[in-house]
């Protein structure tokens, strides 16, 4: 079979195992960087697709809200009267104008999949002695969990909101201690006030948000609000999310509203995803040279080592062509096969380090994403990498004068 094989292929090989050493050293090198390279990409992906699931999941992905209220001078133009100092006022609860028309519009864009109308206000919960500041969330369960995924938080009892039923969060319960079944009475600054029953306890991971998060039906949160007919946020779930800022932005030029996206209110997150994914970069690039370097220094060796082979192969006719080829082929080999051994064990520690790292609560630090690409893309990478490195011994080589190379 070595006769269908071209001279440069059959030469390359026979060059690398009669090194075997060095080969095996190179190829371990190139394998512990790969692997350094594979498992440090799968994971960082893993913790970026754990967070964007965990936000995407616990809030919505655009929201829309009433426009601020500004206090606006009584009088303008008088030019013998100075101008007066203007304090913003405190911002009272108010309804999205003509939100029934907006949300129309809304639905009718194809890159919008669910609208969800809510109202959002801050109760008192009562119950014997104790009482809690509450955030009193008023929402059509049918929408709105679609968008905010509230039955995936429950740790007991039911996602189910009828008139004169209440979710709370875990550590609320806690606080006012209350049991599923319990009754609280809820009472605003509105003047409202209701008794309602846990129906549900929802744990979001966040003591904040789980000792003041509550849920109740639009219709009862409206009563309690003082807000008959009227929403204060439109919260929507869109098909593309990272297209959610410019989706936004396009939304509130339209209309006389607010919207925000979960890319602006999660601005900290994206910038410490831009710091991780400069790091990962930075550390690719000097395995990458490391690797280079490698494998340049053995072929150098190796040039130095044979170059009476070298002389002797050029007196038999060999070209400069060939002899270049023939090294550059041992840089792309090594690098290969390099490669493949370095995607096996990155992916071997990436699925032990899945199940040996746990968060406190026993589930998965991160979802394991093992994607197919990255194995190929990094295997073309070394490839190519061991080609690059393997070009400056590869043109030493070419250069040798073969009267000067034999006679050593």
């Amino acid at each position: 079979m070595k006769r269908w094989l071209p001279f440069e292929w059959i030469a390359a090989v026979r060059f690398l195992l009669d090194g075997k050493l060095q080969t095996l050293f190179i190829i371990v090198g190139i394998s512990i960087g790969v692997g350094v390279i594979v498992f440090m990409s799968a994971m960082l992906t893993g913790l970026q697709a754990n967070f964007i699931k965990r936000a995407l999941t616990s809030q919505a992905q655009i929201q829309i809200l009433p426009p601020d209220q500004l206090a606006r001078p009584q009088r303008l133009g008088a030019p013998d009267i100075e101008d007066a100092i203007i304090q913003r006022p405190s911002q009272r609860l108010v309804s999205i104008d003509q939100w029934q028309k907006i949300i129309k519009q809304l639905e009718a864009m194809p890159e919008i999949s669910v609208v969800a109308p809510t109202v959002a206000g801050s109760a008192l919960a009562k119950r014997g002695d104790a009482n809690r500041a509450i955030t009193l969330n008023g929402v059509e369960p049918d929408t709105y969990f679609n968008v905010v995924h509230v039955p995936e938080y429950i740790v007991e009892g039911q996602p189910r909101l009828l008139s004169d039923d209440i979710l709370v969060g875990i550590e609320l319960a806690k606080d006012l201690g209350a049991n599923l079944g319990d009754k609280l009475n809820i009472t605003t600054s509105a003047g409202g006030s209701r008794i309602l029953t846990i129906i549900g306890v929802l744990d979001f991971g966040n003591k904040g948000a789980n000792s003041r998060s509550t849920f109740v039906s639009l219709r009862t949160a409206q009563s309690l609000l003082g807000m008959l007919g009227g929403v204060t946020t439109l919260d929507l779930s869109v098909k593309d999310i990272y297209a959610a800022e410019d989706l936004a932005q396009h939304i509130q030029s339209s209309n006389d509203v607010i919207a925000d996206s979960w890319i602006k209110t999660n601005a900290q997150f994206f910038t410490a995803i831009y710091a991780q994914n400069l790091t990962n970069m930075v550390i690719r690039i000097f395995v990458g040279l490391s690797v280079a370097f490698g494998i340049a220094a053995v072929l150098v060796v190796s040039v130095i080592q044979r170059s009476r082979d070298i002389g002797i192969l050029r007196a038999m006719g060999t070209s400069r062509g060939q002899i270049m080829r023939l090294f550059l082929l041992q840089g792309g080999v090594l690098g290969f096969f390099g490669s493949i051994i370095g995607s096996a064990l990155g992916a071997f520690a990436l699925v032990y380090w899945h199940s040996a790292a746990r968060q406190t609560d026993g589930s998965e630090l991160f979802p394991l994403v093992i994607e197919y690409q990255l194995f190929f893309s990094t295997a073309v990478l070394a490839t190519f990498t061991g080609l690059m490195a393997a070009m400056a011994p590869a043109l030493r080589a070419a250069k040798l004068d073969p009267v000067v190379a034999i006679r050593g």
